[in-house]
């Protein structure tokens, strides 16, 4: 058998495709955590002041939510193999001409580049979330958390070689311009494995109706607050927590680089932990425990003293942030024919706390200070903890109702 028939005989078969799925996961986060962990370098570059870079990434989360309400149509037009491609090739330019215009001193070319990044990121992370539901849908188990623990994957390899690069000095360009394309090329090599297109088309009579009703679904909006209270969690901690770190306790900008990625790191491992967690202990339950670990981490992060405890609290807070987020897409996605819809809708409530968050914890934090505007995200995340028993599974969701 040739190495074409090898691939066609194995296409469609969940157990690969849940591999490609988390190699997809993977790159996303490395491509993100490349630009993330290297904030504070943008920071001196530009000479801006906290609210002048959450407002300059701002440009991101604006893309992000632009694009992403419609991604459960673009994938289903495009398919999710052609929509992902697309997209990370989007977000791939965007950085690349972002980190130039850094180099040059030309913040009026970063805004409309990270603007890009963000649309580019957007709908390939909801493509990605709609394949991975599928996978989840045809192995008939709870298996999100460990897609975005290859997620977490990504970002601690990309946030790893981002503290080296600031630790050497390495201009934002060669560093971007190296690791980009090596990451663009393993997507296309695993992109080959996914599920056959036409997985994600909707039910013919859900084609019109769904991305209308799905809005006025109280289960969903509900889905979508736990969601929101999550991607603030952590897009939080991804936008300020490396420059929380330099600017809260005098350290290097390769210090926190490295705090960035300790919440990472503990972030994965609670999403490896996850499936198992969910299996055991249900998705309300599992939810509840994380937010409260969300709450005492930011407290311990935002007041404690020492460096060494402020670590503690990021690991905390890294394990708070681990499951919200994919628990919320496996949510929207218990009744597969409204998968696509739902996920365009929760995607996009989440997505609200990235355009929100940035400027106004970078407002917060010319008052206050890095560390304690950090504090203001307990607010949400008591909002998210009340809207918790949404999730419950419905009778279609993959691995039973629990």
């Amino acid at each position: 058998m040739t190495s074409a028939q090898s691939v066609d005989a194995a296409r469609g078969r969940p157990e690969a495709a849940a591999w490609a799925v988390f190699i997809t996961f993977a790159l996303n986060g490395f491509a993100f955590a490349s630009l993330a962990s290297r904030v504070p370098a943008v920071r001196d570059a530009l000479g801006l002041a906290p609210e002048q870079v959450g407002l300059l990434l701002l440009g991101v989360s604006t893309g992000a939510l632009v694009a992403m309400p419609v991604s459960g149509l673009v994938v289903q037009r495009l398919g999710a193999t052609r929509t992902i491609l697309f997209f990370a090739g989007v977000n791939g330019a965007g950085l690349l001409v972002a980190a130039a215009a850094v180099g040059a001193g030309q913040i009026w070319v970063v805004v409309p580049a990270l603007v890009a990044v963000g649309m580019g990121t957007g709908v390939w992370d909801a493509a990605m979330n709609l394949e991975g539901a599928a996978v989840e849908q045809r192995l008939g188990r709870a298996i999100m958390p460990r897609f975005h623990a290859g997620f977490s994957f990504g970002t601690m390899a990309g946030a790893a070689i981002g503290a080296v690069a600031a630790a050497l000095h390495a201009p934002l360009l060669l560093h971007l311009g190296i690791v980009l394309p090596l990451g663009y090329v393993a997507l296309i090599g695993c992109s080959r494995w996914f599920l056959p297109e036409g997985t994600h088309d909707a039910h013919p009579d859900d084609a019109t109706e769904r991305p209308r009703s799905a809005w006025r679904e109280p289960r969903t909006i509900l889905i979508g607050l736990v969601v929101l209270a999550a991607a603030l969690t952590e897009g939080s901690a991804n936008d300020w927590v490396s420059l929380a770190v330099v600017d809260g306790f005098d350290v290097g900008n390769s210090v926190g680089a490295l705090g960035f990625g300790l919440f990472v790191t503990a972030m994965t491992a609670m999403r490896l932990l996850g499936t198992g967690l969910l299996d055991r202990y249900g998705r309300v339950a599992v939810l509840r425990i994380v937010a409260g670990l969300s709450l005492v981490g930011l407290l311990l992060f935002g007041l404690a003293p020492t460096l060494w405890l402020a670590a503690i609290g990021v690991a905390l807070w890294g394990m708070g942030a681990a499951l919200g987020f994919p628990v919320g897409m496996s949510a929207a996605s218990d009744d597969p024919r409204r998968a696509p819809a739902r996920v365009a809708v929760v995607a996009t409530i989440g997505y609200s706390a990235f355009l929100a968050g940035p400027p106004l914890l970078g407002l917060l934090a010319g008052a206050v200070g890095y560390r304690h505007a950090l504090l203001a995200v307990a607010v949400p995340v008591v909002v998210g903890l009340l809207a918790i028993p949404a999730a419950r599974p419905l009778p279609t969701a993959a691995g039973g109702a629990r």
